[in-house]
C-alpha cells in the first residue's frame, strides 16, 4: 500500500512494481482483456442500474479507464471513474444518497446532454485474484487520482463499499465507518486505503445500489431459502436482505461510505 503512482507523459503511469498504468484511451487494444474474472457472489451482479450503464463505462469513458499491466503486458488491475457534474444547480454538490447508482446515471446523463462535469467519481476499482494482497488496490486509487487531477479536476468521489462490512451487517454503517484504530485510521481496510491516500470520509450512501427480485430469483442467487418475513443476512451482503413472504419479493438495499479526495 506503500506504493506511488507518478504521472508521466501523456498519462502514462509508472510503479515500483514494475506495472504499466495507462488510459484504456492511450491503449485500446486492452478493451478485451479488461474483464478478468472476478469474486463478487452473484445476487451482486443483479443491480439493473450496474447492468444498464457499468459495461458501458470504459467505451463511454476511457479517458477515465486505467489498466495495470505486469512486463509480459497482462492485464492485472483495472480502475473505472466518470466524470458528472455534482455542482449543477439541481444537484446542488450534495454527494447522493443513491451513491454508486446515482453517480453512473448522472455520468451518462450528462454526456449524452453536454452538461460540463467538474467530478469526477470512483466506480471500481478491481485486482485480479492472483494479484491481490499485493498493494494494487491502493495503487490504482492513487492512479485514479493522479488521472482526474491531471485532466484538470479538483476533487475525486467515491462511493466505497467497506471491506469488512460484511462480517457484521447487523450494524449501522454510520457507526462502522466512524470507528478507528489507535493511529486514527479508519478499522476498514479499504476505507484506511483511501485516509491514507488523502481522502476524508464524509457520509453514508444509504441506498448506492439496490436489488430486487422475487424470492425464487434470491433462492437461485444465494441457495438460501427465503422462506420466512423479515430480514434475511446474506454471506457477503452488508446489510440483511427484506424479504415478504406475503407479496413474493426480496429487496437488498445496500449502503456505502462517501469518501471525497481533494486533489493538491
Amino acid at each position: 500500500m506503500g506504493n506511488q503512482v507518478r504521472p508521466g507523459r501523456g498519462g502514462d503511469y509508472s510503479s515500483s512494481m514494475d506495472l504499466k498504468i495507462t488510459t484504456l484511451a492511450q491503449r485500446p487494444g486492452l478493451a478485451d482483456k479488461l474483464w478478468f474474472a472476478d469474486t463478487w457472489p452473484e445476487f451482486m451482479q443483479q443491480d439493473l442500474v450496474g447492468h444498464a450503464l457499468f459495461g458501458r463505462i470504459p467505451e463511454s469513458f476511457p479517458e477515465f479507464t486505467l489498466i495495470a499491466t505486469d512486463p509480459a503486458g497482462e492485464v492485472v488491475a483495472r480502475a473505472e471513474s466518470v466524470p458528472f457534474a455534482l455542482h449543477d444547480p439541481e444537484r446542488g454538490g450534495t454527494l447522493p444518497d443513491r451513491g454508486w447508482d446515482q453517480v453512473q446515471v448522472w455520468a451518462f446523463y450528462d454526456q449524452r446532454h453536454g452538461v460540463e462535469p467538474d467530478t469526477v467519481s470512483a466506480v471500481e476499482v478491481a485486482v485480479r485474484a492472483d494479484r491481490q494482497g499485493q498493494g494494487l488496490s491502493a495503487l490504482m486509487l492513487n492512479a485514479m487520482r493522479s488521472n482526474a487531477k491531471a485532466r484538470g479536476f479538483a476533487e475525486l468521489v467515491a462511493p466505497v463499499r467497506p471491506t469488512a462490512k460484511h462480517d457484521e451487517p447487523a450494524t449501522p454503517t454510520t457507526e462502522y465507518a466512524r470507528r478507528t484504530r489507535a493511529d486514527g485510521l479508519p478499522v476498514d481496510s479499504w476505507l484506511r486505503t483511501h485516509v491514507r491516500a488523502g481522502g476524508i470520509i464524509e457520509a453514508v450512501a444509504p441506498a448506492s445500489m439496490a436489488i430486487s427480485g422475487s424470492l425464487d430469483q434470491w433462492r437461485q442467487w444465494t441457495g438460501l431459502p427465503f422462506d420466512r418475513e423479515g430480514w434475511v443476512e446474506v454471506p457477503k451482503a452488508l446489510v440483511p436482505v427484506r424479504c415478504s413472504i406475503e407479496h413474493n419479493y426480496a429487496v437488498y438495499v445496500e449502503p456505502n461510505v462517501w469518501v471525497r479526495h481533494v486533489l493538491r
